[in-house]
């Protein structure tokens, strides 16, 4: 269902009734980190008629200095008062997407990009692209000058709670502002590792789970920060534990309804569910440099810890790449399980909805569902089945993501350009460091 689009009397309203003083522009750059332009409310028909200018320059994968100026243009379905700052004025948040100075929409936003693979979704007779979330995030302890330390604020395990879990109000404090924010959680519980929690909240189509995803990152550090912890979303923060996930379910509809379904079909699975599913499975290798974009994402890519590091789908296990959860009718839905909370949550849906889209488009057939324990497996026994790994880092994710020209369309020139050479740098500089691990190693010899 649509969002409601406010009309400029209906904004003015609503600064009115919620002491609004201040404004809160969001958008994302190329890597996924959220910016923001703070504005006083006298500028909101500034805002309104599409006339705030910033430096494009200034922002990463977005322009060279001669093409600096640009403007955000708000997206006012996306309109939200925080629920905080009563003292000086409440702030709202509006989301917004970039455009050029001539007006069109800017190519390297990555919000503009998702609604490209948007409509071309919709020119293929499908009308919602569902995105539920797992967001995965640990919470460290700070020092006295409030950075970070190395230190988690509990020892305690998956689904353990208070007294043992010390995370716990902290939590609850998240869950509680993100219903005020009308977040409907759904879920909420420790994770695995020490210090490690989940909160898992409704699905939405694309381009609304993007922006929910960026609101939440954004919420779970505030409220960490307001009890002295703090929040990471890095993938692998600690070593020797689990690293931390954000699952996408996935699921497509037309006007009858979700496509994935079928109470005919093998495991009650349509045609259309086969075809979008073979696709992520042909891409994912590619899907990975966009979906586990950090040289730290490879260290939750490795076996023993629950990621998946083999492509494979089952509805029967959860130890492969693609899971197919339970429920059937609307719940229907692809689970894909390696993508990480670091990755820019616009650029990896519509990575993953281009793929799945070529599956539908060019008919592709998965391989056959694997029922055991792809971990338990030998070397030889994936072979046989036709079971490949996931890339091991981020270099080859990136020679993946080189060959393969539907992942890459998913991003389009510019921002494929971009991205392809930050990560390549990010990944030279990560060479030409040497880590603590290779001192203790090595300094012997």
């Amino acid at each position: 269902m649509a969002k409601h689009v406010y009309t400029k009397e209906e904004v003015h309203q609503l600064v009115k009734d919620s002491n609004v003083h201040f404004l809160r522009l969001m958008f994302t750059d190329l890597l996924g980190v959220s910016k923001s332009v703070d504005l006083p409310i006298s500028q909101l028909d500034k805002l309104l008629n599409n006339k705030i200018m910033f430096d494009g320059s200034s922002i990463d994968g977005f322009v060279r200095i001669e093409e600096s100026d640009m403007y955000l243009y708000p997206d006012m379905s996306t309109w939200l008062v925080f629920p905080w700052g009563e003292e000086h004025g409440k702030v709202a948040r509006v989301i917004c997407s970039v455009h050029t100075i001539d007006g069109k929409p800017f190519a390297g936003d990555p919000r503009n990009n998702l609604k490209r693979i948007v409509d071309k979704m919709h020119k293929l007779g499908f009308k919602h692209f569902n995105i539920g979330p797992e967001p995965e995030f640990f919470l460290f302890k700070t020092d006295e000058n409030s950075q970070p330390t190395m230190e988690v604020n509990d020892q305690e395990n998956y689904f353990d709670m208070e007294p043992l879990d010390l995370g716990e109000e902290c939590r609850r404090d998240i869950v509680l502002t993100l219903e005020k924010m009308g977040f409907s959680v759904e879920a909420a519980h420790h994770e695995v590792a020490p210090g490690q929690h989940e909160v898992d909240f409704k699905y939405a189509d694309a381009l609304e789970a993007a922006d929910n995803i960026q609101t939440f990152k954004m919420v779970v550090k505030a409220i960490a920060k307001r009890h002295g912890l703090f929040a990471t979303f890095m993938p692998k923060p600690l070593a020797g534990v689990n690293g931390s996930g954000m699952h996408l379910n996935m699921s497509l509809f037309n006007n009858d309804g979700n496509t994935f379904y079928d109470p005919k079909g093998e495991l009650q699975l349509s045609e259309t569910a086969y075809h979008f599913l073979a696709g992520l499975l042909k891409h994912v290798r590619s899907l990975t440099a966009i979906c586990n974009p950090l040289v730290n994402s490879y260290k939750r890519l490795v076996p023993g810890y629950e990621a998946p590091v083999y492509v494979a789908w089952s509805a029967s296990n959860r130890s492969p790449l693609v899971r197919v959860p339970g429920d059937r009718g609307v719940g229907t839905r692809l689970e894909l399980r390696s993508v990480d909370p670091a990755a820019n949550p616009y650029l990896a849906i519509a990575a993953v909805l281009n793929a799945g889209l070529d599956g539908i488009e060019n008919k592709l057939t998965p391989a056959p569902e694997v029922s055991e324990n792809i971990y338990k497996m030998t070397p030889a026994e994936r072979k046989a089945k036709g079971i490949v790994d996931l890339p091991d880092t981020l270099h080859n994710a990136l020679k993946s993501l080189a060959a393969d020209d539907v992942v890459k369309d998913s991003l389009g020139e510019h921002l494929y350009k971009n991205f392809y050479e930050a990560k390549t740098r990010e990944y030279n500089s990560y060479r030409l460091d040497v880590s603590s691990w290779e001192t203790k190693k090595y300094m012997s010899y």
